[in-house]
């Protein structure tokens, strides 16, 4: 049998699961459903609205007030955090 090289690292397993904590502490409930759902789980906003019993507009909304809030965590005293893109 081959190994399965997609499988994570018991190691990278435990990274994944320590930066997923600190991501979403803090959060209610709610947001950190979202995070969870959208970014460990892969599930398309409308999937989530289903999920959580309100519209993808909402969703939509709820993640982008999320993902401002993560970035003045990481970028303190920065209104907007640009990326450079290769």
């Amino acid at each position: 049998n081959t190994p399965d090289l997609r499988s994570e690292s018991p190691l990278r397993q435990l990274q994944r699961k320590d930066l997923q904590r600190w991501v979403t502490q803090g959060m209610d409930r709610r947001d950190r459903l979202i995070i969870l759902l959208y970014y460990y789980e892969e599930m398309t906003m409308r999937e989530i609205g289903l999920a959580l019993g309100c519209s993808e507009s909402r969703i939509s909304q709820r993640l982008d007030s999320i993902l401002r809030r993560l970035r003045s965590r990481l970028c303190p005293g920065s209104d907007e955090v640009q990326f450079e893109t290769a």
